[in-house]
């Protein structure tokens, strides 16, 4: 509880992964943690594909394993790539506990419930409109219903975060840096997943879908097997829709009617339907993550890997990192940015600023060359196994030089070198 009615140790704003894994990792340390939550409880608003990574998460929760609301331990990971009507699927399995499928509104639920074992004071159904500033440091934020106060304020407000921005550690996004997402979670029998998608109970599979009718877009697909559901869903930059003249939800109707899909999900009922913003912009669009007493986690900080599909465990490791830098904050009586950006230090040792920093230049390539990348050369791969598998009486090399020699033909000479050399400087950047 808190010691005094409206003033407590740190206040974390947003009660996703980050926001939890920062005022479960304060509590546990003996701090007064008040954590906001503006829906009607922790996952109601919060959106996401569908998979949590094991290691990071039991840096936070030890025994979620057995403790938490997970659905299925996946051991496939499914890469299709989608033609018009054709498809290319690349399958990898083991079943090496790396990831679980769960569904947001039962696992965040969970987790702030075990946030609140800990000691940390939950307040849900609450908007913080302002954060309070006493000359530059941040001492608090103002809410519909009254102003709560804190030696520290970490913001876990989502990619949006109007509050980073009401300080100016945000600037407003660019349409070609967020994507939105829209997805569903369609019920299904789980004899009827297992069968066809070659599963066990409790076993389950990712799929990451490029292509169909997102070619030439920067967009990607997924699909995850829950226990009695499977989430099918995309993500689309902002930019992409916008010239476009695209609505999502179109797009994914189409992606769901595709050859490859619709039988995978044919006969389920729609049981959830949602639309998140989803960070893009990748290492040169991370913002400021502190100041005089605030910190910046997760989403908020625009701490996503697009490439890999990873944003829980980036919040997830965000959380806790902030968490611990508050610890030290508090037990030093200093508040100042000097002492909180110790937490961006502590990022730029883990995976997380490391894995994004790996990829600085992806998404500018893929801005310079989205229409070969995403268009041309998906179907090229599909046009490829459909000759690699035809039998037609024709003899196997014809078949080789005359696809060989379309690459040349379909293509201009001057592009396919410019498709090459950013490849080449892509991959200079990744591996140096």
């Amino acid at each position: 509880m808190l010691r005094d009615y409206n003033k407590t140790d740190v206040i974390v704003v947003g009660a996703g992964p980050a926001g939890v894994s920062c005022a479960i990792t304060l509590a546990r340390a003996g701090k007064e943690v008040v954590l906001i939550e503006r829906g009607t409880f922790a996952g109601s608003k919060n959106v996401f594909g569908g998979a949590i990574y094991t290691q990071p998460t039991k840096e936070i929760f030890p025994n979620f394993e057995t403790e938490a609301p997970v659905e299925r331990r996946n051991i496939a990971h499914n890469f299709m790539i989608l033609g018009e009507e054709d498809s290319t699927t690349i399958s990898y399995r083991k079943d090496d506990n790396v990831s679980y499928s769960v569904i947001r509104g039962k696992f965040d639920r969970w987790a702030a419930q075990e946030a609140k074992k800990a000691g940390v004071t939950l307040v849900e159904e609450t908007v913080v409109r302002n954060l309070i500033k006493n000359g530059t440091t941040v001492v608090g934020v103002q809410t519909e219903l009254e102003d709560y106060y804190a030696d520290i304020v970490v913001l876990a407000d989502g990619v949006n975060s109007l509050l980073a921005k009401q300080i100016k550690l945000r600037k407003e996004i660019e349409p070609k840096d967020v994507a939105l997402s829209v997805k569903e979670v369609i019920k299904l029998d789980k004899n009827i997943i297992n069968q066809r998608f070659n599963l066990q109970d409790e076993q389950g599979a990712i799929g990451e879908i490029f292509g169909g009718p997102m070619l030439g877009m920067l967009g990607l697909g997924f699909m995850y097997t829950n226990k009695e559901s499977v989430t099918i869903g995309l993500g689309v930059t902002l930019n992409d829709l916008v010239e476009n003249n695209y609505r999502p939800f179109e797009i994914l109707e189409s992606l769901k009617s595709h050859p490859a899909i619709a039988p995978l999900i044919e006969g389920g009922t729609l049981e959830e339907y949602s639309a998140h913003l989803i960070p893009e912009g990748g290492y040169k669009k991370i913002p400021k993550l502190c100041d005089n007493g605030v910190m910046i986690v997760g989403d908020a900080g625009m701490l996503v890997n697009n490439l890999h599909w990873e944003g829980t465990n980036l919040a997830m490791i965000s959380g806790k990192l902030a968490g611990e830098t508050a610890i030290e904050a508090l037990n030093s009586g200093s508040f100042s940015r000097k002492t909180l950006c110790s937490y961006e230090k502590k990022l730029k040792e883990t995976f997380v600023l490391k894995d994004l920093k790996t990829y600085k230049d992806l998404m500018d390539v893929m801005h310079q060359r989205q229409k070969a990348f995403l268009s041309y050369y998906l179907t090229k791969v599909n046009s490829f196994f459909e000759m690699f598998t035809s039998v037609n009486s024709v003899p196997k090399k014809e078949n080789y030089h005359k696809f060989i020699k379309s690459i040349f033909t379909d293509r201009k000479i001057s592009e396919l070198f410019k498709d090459a050399w950013a490849i080449v400087k892509l991959l200079w950047s990744i591996l140096v």
